[in-house]
């Protein structure tokens, strides 16, 4: 599938968690090791918050590990809130509209996983979009209306709510076109001011997904780092070191939500429509 992580804290460049931990996520791009897909070098992609309101982000269909520009940039970027992906593409083309994360005025979104059986439900999905979001469609990629249609289901004003409209939506037609295990998600997004996640399935066995314990287990994803703040947090696919007590397995079914450096975790659930 894909790998990603979700970082909110005191700026740092993005390198330091980038490419300079143990396990960091370009390791992970080659090296994989709670995946699917062992390899993920299908395209990457960065986005960050810096001066201005909107995010930047930069990607590309080149494999994370073999860019050089993506490993000068991120030496150059200080960011107080990121979100970085890696992808292993299940049939839609490697291209940079493919690339993660989709972005939308302030908001960032990344996810690892599939809706099954995509391309049966693939008309029905992009016709609930929204009639002002439609024209934002740019690639082929479920990821990409899964974000679209949280938007439309109202993801702005609560992200909870809009994200559980938007799976319950996905399920619903799947049921109609007898699709099994419609759903496999993990979800990053961030609004500039808050970083949230998603671990859901529809079988109820989600991709993998953690986050930093607190502060101390932060500083040691990248210790050399030296400038980690005290509500430093991470959210990853898999944990950054090898030390598994800094990091917290998120729960089937849960939504996370961190916010200047305070988590809450409840439950999720898809609403039908």
């Amino acid at each position: 599938m894909c790998r990603w992580l979700a970082y909110s804290g005191a700026p740092i460049l993005l390198d330091e968690v980038l490419f300079k931990t143990d396990h960091s996520l370009i390791d992970q791009s080659l090296r994989a090791a709670d995946a699917a897909t062992t390899t993920n070098g299908d395209g990457f992609g960065i986005g960050w918050y810096g001066k201005p309101d909107l995010p930047g982000v930069y990607k590309d269909i080149r494999p994370a590990w073999n860019d050089s520009n993506l490993q000068a940039l991120a030496a150059q970027i200080e960011s107080p809130m990121f979100l970085a992906h890696v992808r292993a593409t299940t049939g839609s083309p490697v291209q940079r509209t493919n690339c993660h994360p989709f972005n939308h005025e302030n908001w960032l979104f990344v996810h690892n996983g599939v809706i099954n059986e995509f391309d049966k439900l693939h008309r029905d999905l992009a016709f609930a979009v929204a009639p002002e979001l439609f024209p934002l469609i740019r690639g082929t990629t479920d990821s990409e209306l899964m974000f679209l249609l949280a938007l439309t289901f109202g993801m702005v004003g609560d992200v909870r709510a809009g994200l559980s409209r938007m799976a319950g939506f996905v399920e619903h037609i799947a049921e109609l076109h007898d699709v099994k295990e419609a759903l496999q998600m993990t979800l990053g997004i961030s609004d500039g001011e808050s970083l949230y996640a998603v671990r859901y399935s529809t079988i109820g066995n989600s991709r993998s997904l953690f986050h930093s314990a607190n502060r101390d287990a932060t500083m040691e994803i990248a210790p050399d780092a030296g400038r980690f703040s005290r509500d430093a947090r991470a959210i990853v696919s898999e944990p950054l070191s090898d030390l598994e007590a800094e990091w917290i397995p998120v729960p089937e079914s849960s939504f996370l939500t961190i916010s200047r450096g305070k988590i809450s975790c409840e439950s999720f659930s898809p609403i039908a429509p």
